[in-house]
């Protein structure tokens, strides 16, 4: 009988253990769910959070960029109501080559600023007839005219400064310098030479 005893008591004890041992793994398996699924809702709630910010984002960026746009159609109006600018000529501050200065204006009703100064620089060895501000290239002097006793020639255009009004040709002249004539005297003191050396070559 207490044998028996023993075994039975031993049962219930085995009983009660797997059936703790089973509640608290129903338990674990269940907490596990719950952090699973806490953790799947967080993870989907930051991902919802960071699609809604970049959507912000695109929308401040889509608002700028028309800001952005608006402003520069404003300016481009304003600056298509003031004229062109209008140089006068390069003045140098000495002399008539070198440093100086030229004055701008310009029209419009709405223009901030209608005139302002700008430095401008004369060559020195550019021919200063045909404007200081216009450089031409020359071609060889031409032959001598008798009649007005001078040579030309004639020059292109190669460079204006600041957009000056230049010429795209031009003529220059200069005297020709000392002719020389034959003189009448030498040239019967010839012909008698010749007629001479003629004669012998006869006898």
């Amino acid at each position: 009988m207490f044998k028996i005893d023993l075994i039975q008591r031993q049962n219930r004890r085995i009983v009660r253990e797997s059936g703790r041992t089973g509640q608290g793994a129903r338990r674990c398996v269940e907490r596990k769910k719950l952090r699973m699924q806490s953790q799947q809702y967080q993870q989907q709630r930051q991902k919802f959070v960071a699609a809604f910010l970049a959507f912000i984002f695109l929308l401040a960026t889509v608002d700028t960029a028309e800001a952005g746009k608006k402003e520069k159609a404003e300016k481009k109006v304003k600056k298509s109501e003031c004229g062109e600018w209008q140089w006068s000529v390069c003045v140098p501050t000495s002399g008539d080559c070198g440093l100086g200065t030229r004055e701008g204006t310009r029209t419009g009703a709405e223009c901030k600023q209608t005139m302002k100064t700008q430095r401008c620089k004369i060559p020195c060895n550019w021919k200063k007839q045909f404007g200081a501000e216009c450089k031409y290239q020359f071609q060889a002097w031409g032959e001598c005219d008798l009649n007005t006793a001078l040579k030309t020639r004639t020059g292109s255009l190669k460079r204006a400064l600041h957009n000056a009004d230049c010429q795209k040709t031009v003529t220059i002249s200069k005297p020709c310098g000392k002719l020389t004539k034959p003189k009448p005297q030498a040239e019967s003191k010839k012909k008698k030479k010749e007629g001479k050396k003629q004669e012998k070559m006869l006898d």
